[in-house]
């Protein structure tokens, strides 16, 4: 059971204890119903905090990283930007256009 339907099953027996009213049903205790819903989606919530909650994905989990140092001659180049004499071309074919 996960957490999501513990708190479901919580919601629907409160639903069921608290929000119908009424007086006399023939051989089904709503109310009852109610309360074993609520108290089974308390038990799955506690149940999943203790048993799958450490092992649980966490969003700020912190890792360490390692680097490996690389050597100097190994460090590819650069990139390189046109020298002010290439001609910068904004639109592809633009040459062609211009004739």
């Amino acid at each position: 059971m996960t957490i999501g339907i513990g708190i479901l099953l919580i919601a629907v027996g409160a639903i069921l204890r608290f929000g119908i009213s009424t007086v006399a049903t023939h051989g089904i205790g709503v109310h009852t119903i109610g309360d074993i819903l609520m108290v089974v989606g308390v038990l799955g919530v506690v149940l999943w905090l203790l048993v799958w909650a450490p092992w649980a994905p966490r969003a700020r989990r912190r890792h360490t990283v390692y680097r490996e140092e690389v050597p100097p001659d190994e460090i590819p180049p650069a990139r390189r930007y046109p020298d002010e004499t290439t001609p910068i071309r904004r639109y592809p074919y633009e040459d062609e256009y211009r004739r």
